[in-house]
């Protein structure tokens, strides 16, 4: 029993090592396909004995093969498929050989299922296009060698079918052979074989034909076992998509994910995609045991010597080999929806680990999948292919469909059905130059308000901080412009977009024509003011220093700045260190020199609601008070 036991475990290691090789068939109508692979499944005796006493009993019942056993009802599962002899879904099959484990996709042949086609070949290495003898290269066959190209299986084999219903000959297999070759040229298809066969009678199918002696080739299940894919894979752009930060007890912190694409090792210098941090790979974790190194397609978990901020969508990439991290782009689409593409729908977009919405800006062009003639409409019906530009709320890290598979496709889900509306393989990203522009009415009509297209959450989260103004009033003197130039130093070096206005940089320019008159000291706080309102609809932070003189006044530019964003601070000082730090201006006035002086000739009003009051001769603790007022409120974060 123990030996029984050990070879039981040495058979099912031998055979978790064996590689996978996904494939899918496609044909035209009753070119033999679901035929094929059964007659692969039955050939590899992978069939149990109640599946083919099963198989004979349905053949002499429903079967369309004569007196042949019709291995297409291996495949054909439903009922409506049985009853026409049509494959209408995708059927997958799972089978094994010494060399190999296979999962082939039965995709339908007809123009109407095209969605099923993409769906089954959406994760193949290879494609078996049959082709019937008998009729040679159809409309169908050019469909599906189109389909199987846009999803950039990179080796087709060619099943030139029921060789035995054309007395299996060479000159007809060599005519098809040349007319596939001459349309295969325009696609990006590397490897292209072809093998005649009759699925029905098992020539070339599993065992070499004696009755094609001139074919000299592989047989199909040879050639499907020894065909190298290995090479397909991306190994050498690191794309590790984040899909789920693992914290099972309070001293591990990992991001769990499969790896898309190119190699993760311990020590690598790897980047967080989109916050550019940098760290080091300390360890890559499976469920039992820890590696050195993962590659695509195994699930790992990686831990980093340093603690960032990292979240589902994020992505690990190595520093010197960055995907594009773009919110615009061209991409091949395929109408998956029974309701016709609607461009004013914000679809949601699935891509790798992460999601957001998108929105189509322009169709370029449909795709007859029949004649590959490009044709201008203005959307897409079901199962309809073409070229696309889209935006996305925020930015993607993908790669051109053609260099990476895995980064390079995504998927559109309507927002109200929650169906999966179009798959997609992203072309690449378009330069600034060659951008759409597609102003909705509702755009128009903030356009025409004056209003933004720009959200003020949108704005608040590009610069990590509100628009809002804070305006530091005092006598001549008492400090408040080295607070305010200080402050505006402060926020600058610590990333804040930030303007400061001040009485002399106004006074020299926008108000030059206004004196110091009560009343052309109210005009020139009222610019003042709705120059904070514009810069604060736009996100920015500005600094005002005024002496701003009474209560009323600053009730005014309260109300016209919006009395959320404005914050009032106020420099105490008292009128005797005013004039001690700035005695000339205090002495021209007192000889009647200078009027109109806050302080002196004109009354001065200690602000009643000042949000911060502070002491002239502290200006580091001032500063510092103001920081932390800006991040309680949340205008900026105190770094």
């Amino acid at each position: 029993m123990a030996t029984n036991n050990l070879n039981i475990q040495e058979f099912l290691d031998q055979d978790q090592k064996k590689d996978l090789l996904r494939l899918l068939t496609a044909g035209s109508v009753d070119d033999g396909k679901s035929t094929l692979i059964g007659r692969l499944m039955f050939d590899s005796k992978m069939l149990y004995e109640d599946q083919l006493a099963a198989l004979e009993r349905d053949s002499k019942r429903v079967g369309h093969a004569g007196e042949d056993i019709d291995y297409a009802l291996l495949l054909d599962g439903l009922k409506a498929e049985r009853e026409q002899g049509i494959t209408i879904d995708v059927a997958y099959r799972y089978f094994s050989t010494a060399k190999r484990k296979f999962i082939i996709a039965d995709t339908p042949g007809h123009e109407q299922y095209t969605r099923n086609m993409i769906t089954g070949g959406s994760t193949a290495n290879l494609a078996i296009i049959l082709i019937d003898a008998r009729y040679g290269v159809i409309t169908q066959t050019k469909r599906h060698t189109f389909l199987a190209s846009l999803l950039g299986i990179k080796h087709v084999v060619v099943a030139v079918n029921k060789m035995d219903l054309v007395d299996f000959s060479q000159n007809i297999y060599e005519d098809i052979k040349r007319d596939y070759k001459a349309f295969v040229t325009q696609l990006d298809i590397p490897d292209v074989r072809f093998i005649p066969i009759s699925a029905l009678k098992g020539d070339n199918v599993v065992e070499s034909s004696e009755r094609m002696p001139w074919y000299h080739g592989v047989s199909m299940l040879e050639f499907l076992e020894t065909v190298h894919i290995s090479s397909d894979r991306n190994f050498t752009d690191l794309r590790y998509p984040v899909q789920y930060v693992l914290r099972p007890d309070i001293g591990f912190r990992g991001f769990s994910a499969a790896v898309a694409s190119g190699i993760i090792s311990k020590g690598d210098e790897v980047m967080v995609m989109p916050s550019l941090k940098k760290s080091k790979v300390k360890s890559i974790v499976t469920y039992d045991k820890e590696l050195d190194y993962a590659f695509p397609p195994q699930s790992v978990t990686v831990t980093l010597e340093d603690e960032i901020d990292i979240s589902r969508g994020d992505m690990l990439v190595h520093l010197d080999n960055l995907p594009r991290m773009e919110r615009q782009f061209e991409a091949m689409l395929v109408w998956m929806d029974e309701t016709k593409m609607n461009l004013s729908t914000q679809f949601y977009i699935k891509h790798a680990s992460n999601s957001t919405k998108a929105r189509i800006d322009e169709v370029k062009y449909k795709v007859d999948v029949n004649s590959l003639e490009k044709q201008k409409v203005e959307n897409f019906s079901l199962n309809e292919i073409g070229r696309v530009v889209l935006t996305t709320t925020k930015p993607l890290f993908f790669d051109p469909y053609k260099k990476n598979k895995q980064t390079g496709s995504f998927v559109l889900i309507d927002p109200v059905t929650h169906n999966t509306c179009a798959v997609g393989m992203i072309i690449d990203r378009l330069s600034s130059k060659n951008l759409p522009s597609r102003i909705s009415d509702v755009d128009k009509g903030k356009i025409a308000l004056g209003k933004s297209l720009i959200r003020k959450k949108e704005r608040q989260h590009k610069y990590n901080q509100k628009g809002e103004t804070i305006w530091i009033t005092g006598l001549h003197g008492s400090g408040k412009n080295e607070l305010a130039f200080s402050l505006e130093n402060k926020l600058f070096k610590s990333g804040a977009a930030t303007v400061l206005i001040d009485g002399s940089s106004v006074r020299s320019g926008l108000n030059r024509e206004l004196d110091f008159t009560p009343a052309d000291r109210a005009e020139n706080l009222r610019r003042v003011a709705h120059i904070c309102k514009l810069l604060n609809d736009q996100g920015i932070i500005t600094i005002c220093s005024f002496i701003s003189r009474n209560n009323s006044l600053r009730q005014q530019i309260a109300e016209i700045i919006g009395k959320d964003r404005f914050h009032l601070f106020y420099m105490n000082a008292s009128l005797e260190y005013c004039k001690n730090n700035k005695p000339e201006l205090y002495i021209l006035a007192e000889n009647g020199e200078v009027e109109n002086l806050p302080g002196i000739d004109l009354e001065y009003q200690e602000p009643k609601n000042a949000q911060l009051i502070f002491n002239p001769k502290d200006n580091e603790n001032n500063l510092d008070q103001i920081l932390d007022y800006l991040s309680k409120n949340k205008i900026f974060p105190n770094k």
